[in-house]
């Protein structure tokens, strides 16, 4: 049986691209989901950088959809709640059930009520409380699929170790054996220690790639600097992968790199980060086997969406920040 949508609700929206001033609270209506799609009630939602560069337009690839306006009008992908609804054809879940996951192809979940697809979704632990749940999904895959080939012994530099996929990273990093350094800003040093560093730099005093023990594996979650410098900094077979980062960086690890790479015996690309339950569910046991931690910088209401973005987009934040309606 289908539920009455009900009076209007609360929801964090914007028009345009700029920074968190553009954010707004409005009343709109309880969407309706269509078929395939799950209406949830949302308990938390976790901020991601993601969230940042969509509300800002840049970099580039933050505006695919949407060149001149945001095409979504409200941010919030990593979700986690009870279902409140379903579409036609929905087989997996029921009113009642408890859920998490990255609906990053619609967002919404700065927001008392999102609408998701199915597929995007799995069922919440029951170990886990529903701030814990939504810090997993989008930082889980990244740091999962980033550490996927670490082997014990092997020498790891995490570039934005302090957030929270970084340190995610850190911790799977450690758990297959490896000697984990961690940069980040000077704020986050001890942080980056609590969560298994072995080593940490502060990257405003100390340049990482100019370094006398090169690394196995640079997982580079906020990619800046060149191409060259890049592998300077890995070991003979060393791996370089980045996540994010200006268009410009991403284009020069693409091409630049790739070529630099096969040419020095070293390999420097893009890390490609797979969608759905399958790709962050394991962090998720992880997490409730007690191997990984899950570290909640704060939680915030939906009033405080425009600072909670800006403490992730300006890289305040120790680990995750959760958004509670």
């Amino acid at each position: 049986m289908r539920r009455c949508a009900g009076p209007d609700v609360k929801a964090v929206v914007y028009d345009r691209y700029g920074s968190p001033d553009v954010l707004r609270i409005e009343n709109v209506p309880v969407p309706t989901p269509a078929a395939g799609q799950v209406r949830v009630k949302v308990a938390a939602t976790s901020v991601n950088l993601s969230d940042w560069e969509a509300l800002r337009g840049s970099p580039a690839y933050a505006r695919i959809g949407g060149l001149r306006a945001p095409l979504r009008r409200t941010l919030g992908s990593d979700i986690a709640g009870v279902v409140d609804d379903v579409g036609e054809g929905v087989t997996r879940f029921r009113v009642g059930d408890e859920v998490y996951g990255d609906n990053l192809t619609l967002m919404g979940g700065f927001a008392q009520y999102a609408l998701a697809p199915e597929s995007v979704l799995a069922r919440k632990p029951s170990e886990l409380t529903f701030a814990e749940a939504s810090t997993i999904p989008q930082a889980g895959a990244i740091a999962l699929r980033g550490t996927e080939k670490v082997v014990a012994g092997s020498r790891v530099l995490i570039n934005g170790a302090g957030g929270g996929s970084g340190s995610f990273a850190v911790q799977l990093a450690k758990r297959l054996g490896a000697h984990v350094t961690g940069v980040d800003n000077a704020a986050k040093q001890d942080f980056m220690r609590s969560v298994g560093a072995d080593e940490v730099i502060d990257y405003e005093r100390e340049d990482f790639t100019r370094t006398t023990r090169p690394y196995d594996l640079i997982l580079d979650l906020v990619a800046h600097r060149s191409v060259f410098a890049y592998r300077r900094a890995l070991a003979p077979r060393g791996r370089y992968r980045c996540v994010g980062g200006s268009v410009r960086a991403l284009l020069r690890v693409l091409t630049v790199g790739s070529v630099l790479g096969r040419v020095t015996g070293r390999s420097l690309g893009v890390l490609v980060v797979r969608p759905g339950p399958a790709h962050f569910g394991p962090l998720a046991e992880l997490c409730v086997a007690g191997d990984v931690r899950i570290h909640i910088d704060r939680s915030v209401a939906l009033e405080d969406v425009p600072a909670a973005l800006a403490r992730v987009g300006e890289g305040r934040a120790l680990g995750k920040v959760v958004v509670v309606p």
